[in-house]
């Protein structure tokens, strides 16, 4: 038996050396190319998994709500502009997390591992607090920013002011996921995600449409179950890393701030943060191009970007896999390994999203129209998501090799070139398409996807310059 305590921290493993907990957590023993495979896929399936439950979240808002109309559907699609972006201050803690854990886990360095975990919680219970705040104080020009007209307004702004009330519970979850799976698991957050969309899907429906008796709610329902689910999510994590997985455990007495582990956490993860600032503007700012189209157009662009969204499934899964195993191989001093399993990640990322591009391309109707049945929504829907199955190979690229990337530390590269590629490629693309050339719809999602093109390609020429080999977190 070994047992380590320190005035906050308890780790136990039982009937294990170090040496052999490694072994454990991390096979590096299958070092044969099916090994590895295998070990990819037991980190990626169930991240994707996790991802696609965390996709469901918007999916099953989108469903539910699309049939209410196009307003409540613009709405929701607008208000969720801003919940993404209350998410890039859970991507600093969130990215610094997950590469310092892998890091440690992989130098064997358990005690400190957990340490990471619990200063990563106690600065996402603070970013999430003053999200909440923000987000609820400014619900109302918030929504104005993005556009929003009339009854499209109204209930855009009952719906962020509702969804942001847990912000706290749900950068737990978010950074407590992402801790867990730099040490390896990626099933414990997706039976937590599975939990989150049981609960959404139960509230929400149930709410939206005046079940049991229950009042007809429309878009506050929606809201509501998405609440509600995004809470129990963030007990059921604190909960579970109170009791110990993968190693990682946490003691809530005496806990107190470590400034040494919080700079460390946020020195990797701040250009993830800024990064995904940058880019969540970026993004801002082509929905609100898209907006300008009319109702019509953003709600079949939100349509679209719904069933887009299945894709991502393999490609976060994948980018997640890379990112702990790159992590672990340089923590474990084995770069060629970990040089491989990023490669290996990419290598079945690439076929499984192809395999998605291409039933977006026979199967773009039936998709589309499972989200609305309103006929001009579902004629603007059906090209863009054509044309983004035609790219997914260079989005499995930007994906795989960002979180190769991040895995080792090297946060900066994702930031610049994503930063640039959305301001400098898609924004002036889109606002040349889609309203400089009478393009519309289409012409925006043209510029979505040389600005995949543009990333896939950029990510995988600096992975393979092997640069992020040298950086030292």
């Amino acid at each position: 038996m070994w047992e380590v305590h320190d005035d906050f921290i308890g780790v136990h493993v039982v009937k294990l050396s170090i040496e052999k907990r490694l072994q454990a957590a991390l096979p590096a023993a299958s070092t044969s190319r099916l090994g590895r495979v295998r070990y990819v896929l037991e980190l990626a399936v169930p991240a994707a998994g996790e991802q696609l439950l965390s996709m469901l979240v918007g999916i099953v808002d989108t469903f539910l709500v699309g049939h209410l109309g196009a307003a409540s559907l613009t709405a929701v699609g607008l208000a969720n502009q801003w919940v993404m972006m209350a998410m890039v201050l859970f991507a600093a803690v969130g990215t610094g997390g997950t590469a310092l854990v892998a890091r440690m886990v992989g130098a064997g360095d358990i005690k400190e591992a957990s340490r990471v975990v619990v200063q990563a919680l106690l600065v996402a219970v603070v970013t999430g607090t003053c999200a909440a705040l923000v987000l609820i104080w400014l619900a109302e020009p918030a929504m104005r920013l993005m556009g929003a007209e009339d009854e499209a307004l109204h209930l855009g702004i009952l719906y962020l002011r509702i969804v942001s009330a847990v912000f706290t519970f749900a950068a737990v979850m978010f950074v407590g996921n992402a801790c867990l799976r730099g040490a390896g698991d990626t099933r414990t957050p997706l039976w937590v995600m599975a939990v989150v969309n049981v609960l959404n899907i139960i509230v929400a429906w149930t709410l939206i449409n005046g079940a049991f008796g229950l009042p007809r709610m429309g878009v506050a329902g929606s809201a509501l179950g998405a609440m509600v689910g995004r809470l129990v999510g963030g007990l059921l994590i604190v909960a579970v890393l109170l009791k110990g997985r993968a190693g990682l455990r946490l003691h809530w007495q005496g806990i107190r701030p470590d400034l040494r582990v919080i700079h460390r956490t946020l020195r990797v993860g701040l250009p993830t943060s800024l990064e995904q600032l940058i880019f969540r503007l970026g993004m801002m700012g082509y929905a609100r191009v898209v907006a300008s189209l009319g109702t019509a157009a953003f709600a079949a662009h939100q349509v679209a970007l719904n069933g887009e969204s299945l894709s991502f499934m393999p490609g976060f899964g994948f980018a997640i896999a890379a990112t702990t195993l790159v992590g672990q191989g340089l923590g474990a001093r084995d770069i060629k390994r970990a040089e491989q399993d990023g490669y290996t990640a990419f290598g079945i990322a690439v076929m499984m999203m192809s395999f998605m591009g291409l039933i977006f391309i026979l199967l773009a109707r039936p998709i589309v129209g499972f989200f609305t049945d309103d006929p001009e929504v579902i004629a603007l829907g059906i090209p863009p998501l054509r044309l983004v199955g035609l790219v997914q190979p260079f989005l499995a690229s930007a994906m795989v090799f960002s979180g190769g990337l991040r895995g080792a530390g090297e946060t900066r590269t994702p930031m610049l070139v994503n930063g640039i590629s959305i301001w400098l490629v898609r924004l002036p693309l889109a606002l040349l398409f889609a309203q400089v050339l009478p393009w519309g719809l289409i012409g925006a999602w043209m510029a979505m996807s040389i600005d995949l093109i543009v990333r896939g390609i950029w990510m995988f020429a600096r992975f393979r310059s092997g640069h992020w080999k040298t950086v030292e977190i």
